[in-house]
C-alpha cells in the first residue's frame, strides 16, 4: 500500500510520485488549503490538499479527523521559503496529495498521541494508542535490535537456544510462585517458572554444553519501578567452565547488545568483592558514576569521650562506624538542611546522623568536643577533607549502618543541589565473592540459590562461607548475575544440610535434579540478565513498564484486558476449586 515510510522521504525525493500511509496526527484548514500531519512508526510528514491540485482529495481531506487511517498518493515538493519546520525530520518537504483514501475512521481519542502528561491508568487502558507514538516505537525498535544482537553474539560463541517449560514444579525457595491448577490431576498445581534454573542445569547434564534462552519468567512479588510479575531474562549456561569463562561470555554479550544500541562499552569491566561493595558503598549494587566512598573510622571513635560511640566501637566484629565525605556540601547545604538529613536515615533504622564541617580554620561541629586534636586531624586525613566539605557519620549494627549509609550516599548524589550523577555514563562493575548464606530470624537461607557452588563449607560462622557467585551491576542497578553450580551430589547434600533441608524435603522438591547429578554431571555455571531492566537503562526510561509492550500496574493488574478477572463456576469445577468467602475483619 505504501512506497515509503514518512521519514524516509527527504529533499532527494522532490518531484517523485509516492504513496504513504498512517494516522492523522493533526489537520489544519488555512484558507481553503488543508494541511494534514500524517504519522507512521517513523514520524511525521505534511500532506497538502489543495483544491486546485485535486478537488476530490481536498473534499475527502475536509472530513478527516484525528487518528483517521489514511493512504495518500502524491508528489514530493519543497516547502515554500520561510515555511520549513526545523523540529521535523521532514520539515523541509511536503506531499502534494492527488489521491486520498480514508481507510478507517477513529472515534475521539482519550488523549493526544505523544502527550507525556497523561495519567498512567489512562495510558495503560489504551496502551495500543500510546504505542502509536513514534518515540515509544523507537524504544521497542531498540529492544528488538538488542535481542537480535544477543542471539547473534551467543550463536557466534557456540550457544544453542533451547526453550524450557513454562508449566513446571513449584519450588518455593525464593519469591512466591504463580500457581496453575491442574484439571486432570485433582488438587495438584503447576507453577510458572521464576527462572529456567533447574532445566538449564539438566541441559548441562544432558551434554548440551552451551545453552541460552531469552526466557519469560514469573514472580508473584510486590512490584517496584524495576519489577513486573512477568519479565524477560537472557538466560545462559555452559559446561566445563570457571568463573572467568562465564564472565568473559557475559561481557562479550553486553558489548554486543550495547553496540547494537549505538552505545560503546569497553570490557573488561571493573570488579569488587561483596565485602568491598558493602564496606565502601553500603550496597551490593553500587552506582560508580560518582565517587562517594564510605570510610571506616571505628578505631578513631573507640578513643572518643562519647559513651554511645565507644560502646559501639567496642564490638567491631558486629558494628560499624562509617564516615561519608561529601565534597563541597558545606557550600550548598545550610545547617538546617544537614540536620534534616537525619530524618531520612532514621526511616532505615538509624538512631542519628552526625556530621563535621571543614572550615578555613579547621573541623567544626558539635561532636568535635569528644575528640582529641590528634584524632580530629586523623579524621581529616583519613576522609581526605578539604575546605567546604562535610563528612557525615553513621554508627550502629553492621548491616543497618551499611544499609542506611548506602541509601544516604544515593540520596546525596541525587540531590538537586549536588547533581553528582552523569546521566550519559554507563558504569559497569562485577560484584564477586558473595556470601553463600545469610541468617534471618535464626534461619539459614541461600543468598543466591541453593545450587550455587560454595568455596568451602568449613567456616565456623555460616555467614562467612563464600560462594562462587557474581552479579553484574550497571549504574546502581543489578542487571543480573550467576554462579558456578554444584555438580557433585555430596556437596549439594552438604548445602541442603546447612540450609536445614532434610533428605525427604530435598527429594520432594529437587529430586529430579539430585537424581541427575548422580549420572556424571559436568562442572558448569552461567548467568541470567534482566532484559527489561537493561533496556530501561539503555533507553533512559524511569520505569520498567516503559520498555514492556503491555505491562502490568504496581498491583500486578492489566487495566487493558481487566486481568486478573473472575471465572465462571464451570471452569472452577473443572479445576476442582471452590472459592472460600473472605470474612470481614
Amino acid at each position: 500500500m505504501r512506497t515509503h515510510y514518512c521519514t524516509e522521504l527527504n529533499e532527494k525525493n522532490v518531484g517523485e510520485k509516492i504513496t504513504v500511509a498512517g494516522w492523522t496526527n493533526s489537520y489544519r484548514d488555512h484558507g481553503g488549503i488543508i494541511f494534514i500531519d500524517l504519522r507512521d512508526k517513523t514520524g511525521l510528514i505534511q500532506l497538502t490538499c489543495d483544491p486546485e491540485d485535486s478537488a476530490s482529495a481536498h473534499k475527502i481531506a475536509d472530513s478527516v479527523r484525528d487518528e483517521f487511517v489514511l493512504i495518500a498518493k502524491g508528489t514530493v515538493r519543497l516547502r515554500g521559503e520561510g515555511l520549513t519546520n526545523p523540529r521535523l525530520k521532514t520539515g523541509a518537504i511536503e506531499i502534494v496529495v492527488d489521491e486520498l483514501i480514508i481507510e478507517n475512521k477513529s472515534a475521539p481519542v482519550p488523549f493526544v498521541i505523544g502527550d507525556k502528561n497523561v495519567g498512567e491508568e489512562t495510558t495503560l487502558k489504551y496502551r495500543y494508542l500510546e504505542l502509536r507514538d513514534p518515540s515509544v516505537y523507537e524504544t521497542f525498535r531498540l529492544r528488538s535490535k538488542a535481542a537480535i544482537a544477543a542471539r547473534n553474539v551467543l550463536d557466534a560463541n557456540g550457544f544453542l537456544e533451547v526453550e524450557t517449560p513454562i508449566l513446571t514444579k513449584s519450588t518455593p525457595e525464593g519469591a512466591r510462585d504463580y500457581l496453575v491448577p491442574s484439571r486432570v490431576h485433582n488438587g495438584e498445581f503447576y507453577a510458572l517458572p521464576q527462572s529456567p534454573q533447574l532445566f538449564k542445569q539438566l541441559l548441562m547434564v544432558g551434554g548440551f554444553d552451551r545453552y541460552f534462552q531469552i526466557a519469560k519468567c514469573f514472580r508473584d512479588e510486590d512490584l517496584r519501578a524495576d519489577r513486573q510479575p512477568e519479565f524477560t531474562q537472557i538466560d545462559v549456561e555452559m559446561s566445563f567452565c570457571n568463573q572467568e569463562d562465564v564472565i568473559k561470555v557475559a561481557e562479550d554479550l553486553l558489548e554486543g547488545i550495547f553496540s547494537a544500541c549505538d552505545i560503546d562499552v569497553k570490557p573488561p569491566f571493573n570488579r569488587i568483592t561483596y565485602k568491598e561493595a558493602m564496606e565502601l558503598y553500603g550496597s551490593d549494587k553500587p552506582d560508580l558514576r560518582y565517587d562517594l566512598k564510605m570510610v571506616d573510622v571505628i578505631d578513631i571513635f573507640e578513643r572518643c569521650d562519647n559513651e554511645i560511640f565507644t560502646n559501639i566501637a567496642a564490638q567491631p566484629h558486629k558494628n560499624r562506624i562509617k564516615a561519608l565525605r561529601v565534597p563541597g556540601a558545606d557550600l550548598v547545604f545550610s545547617k538546617r538542611e544537614m540536620k534534616s538529613f537525619e530524618s531520612f536515615v532514621r526511616q532505615f533504622g538509624a538512631h542519628g546522623l552526625g556530621y563535621f564541617q571543614m572550615k578555613e580554620d579547621g573541623l567544626k561541629g558539635p561532636l568535635t568536643k569528644f575528640f582529641s586534636e590528634e584524632d580530629i586531624q586523623l579524621i581529616i586525613e583519613r576522609t581526605e577533607l578539604e575546605v567546604g566539605d562535610v563528612v557525615f557519620f553513621g554508627a550502629g549494627e553492621k548491616k543497618t549502618v551499611w544499609d542506611y549509609m548506602g541509601r544516604f550516599r544515593i540520596f546525596i548524589a541525587e540531590h538537586e543541589k549536588m547533581n553528582l550523577i552523569d546521566e550519559n555514563k554507563f558504569e559497569f562493575v562485577w560484584v564477586v565473592d558473595f556470601p553463600m548464606f545469610e541468617v534471618e530470624d535464626g534461619r539459614v537461607k541461600a543468598l543466591h540459590h541453593p545450587f550455587t557452588m560454595p568455596k568451602d563449607t568449613d567456616k565456623n560462622d555460616v555467614e562467612e562461607i563464600e560462594s562462587i557467585a557474581y552479579d553484574i551491576v550497571l549504574n546502581g542497578t543489578e542487571l543480573g548475575g550467576g554462579s558456578i553450580r554444584i555438580h557433585k551430589e555430596e556437596i549439594q547434600e552438604e548445602v541442603f544440610k546447612l540450609l536445614g533441608i532434610s533428605e525427604e524435603e530435598a527429594q520432594a522438591k529437587f529430586g529430579f535434579l539430585l537424581d541427575a547429578l548422580k549420572f556424571g554431571a559436568p562442572p558448569h555455571g552461567g548467568f541470567a540478565m534482566g532484559f527489561d531492566r537493561m533496556m530501561m537503562i539503555i533507553s533512559k526510561k524511569s520505569s520498567i513498564r516503559d520498555v514492556i509492550a503491555f505491562p502490568k500496574t504496581q498491583k500486578a493488574a492489566c487495566i487493558l484486558t481487566n486481568a486478573p478477572s473472575e471465572v465462571d463456576n464451570t471452569q472452577l469445577r473443572d479445576l476442582h476449586i471452590r472459592l472460600r468467602e473472605q470474612t470481614k475483619a
